[in-house]
């Protein structure tokens, strides 16, 4: 019998969502975020893949995820791995940053998806147990404005910065096929493409879009689209919407279709976000 089991906090004031989660069983779906993302393993040992490799995080490690970062997870043996997690919008690291990293273009990147750094790992528990403990706003704003500016230099690209798929002006060539095809899914999620229609609506030929989608952005149009709908879905349940109207305005099936990419993506279920929402 799996003891998987999860909790989820957000907070809209902060531009903060965390999770604690132990998972034996669960398994991710690659999938990617739109924000900063950054995990300490407690116990165990969790295994993913990110960037075309694969790698594993144990105690003492941090997963330092960029925006729209692809990558799934899992329990690297039989007996799971408890971790935690905070999700860092883009905005709010640009803010925390501000007259205190020397960054002549963009938002800082981290170059590997695992650091191994005691140091950060004592600031994200810290800001972990404030944020879902309840702590005062004022406490929890002081972790929060001290671990980014850590996490930077201890962490992030010291050169120029490259941007992910996501931050790229479509231009030319591939890389703005695929571009224009994400526009296309982001602003018509809810219709079933083909890859035929897809490949017309961006001017080339399936076959050519699809390893263009794929270099671009680590996962197929399918996937992406999926993603997108999962997304405005969150920003739906936050908003207080019922479970079963979210799903029939982010194009799933039904309740149960939603239900089931949600928790494959997320580690949760629809209802434990609309919860964490609403208190939030």
């Amino acid at each position: 019998m799996s003891g998987d089991w999860s909790r989820y906090w957000r907070s809209p004031r902060l531009g903060l969502e965390a999770m604690h989660a132990h998972f034996e069983r669960h398994t991710y779906h690659r999938h990617s975020h739109e924000t900063y993302s950054f995990g300490i393993t407690d116990d165990g040992r969790q295994a993913f893949t990110c960037r075309g490799a694969g790698h594993t995080s144990t105690p003492g490690m941090v997963m330092a995820f960029n925006p729209d970062d692809p990558h799934d997870g899992w329990a690297a043996d039989e007996l799971g791995f408890t971790y935690r997690i905070v999700h860092i919008g883009p905005e709010l690291v640009s803010a925390a940053l501000a007259g205190v990293a020397d960054r002549a273009v963009g938002l800082p990147l981290f170059a590997e998806p695992v650091v191994h750094d005691p140091v950060l790992v004592g600031g994200l528990g810290r800001l972990h147990t404030a944020i879902l403990g309840g702590a005062p706003a004022l406490v929890a704003d002081e972790l929060l404005d001290a671990v980014v500016p850590a996490l930077v230099r201890r962490a992030a690209l010291s050169g120029p910065v490259t941007r992910s798929p996501r931050f790229r002006a479509g231009g030319r060539g591939t890389a703005g096929l695929a571009r224009r095809a994400a526009e296309l899914l982001e602003e018509d999620y809810r219709t079933d493409h083909t890859a035929d229609s897809l490949a017309a609506l961006s001017g080339s030929s399936r076959f050519t879009l699809y390893r263009a989608f794929r270099a671009a952005y680590g996962m197929a149009p399918s996937e992406y689209q999926r993603q997108v709908r999962l997304r405005a879905a969150r920003g739906l349940l936050s908003r207080g919407l019922p479970i079963a109207d979210v799903a029939a305005e982010t194009g799933f099936a039904d309740q149960s279709h939603l239900t089931r990419w949600f928790v494959r993506y997320y580690g949760i279920t629809p209802g434990v976000y609309h919860r964490a929402a609403r208190r939030g």
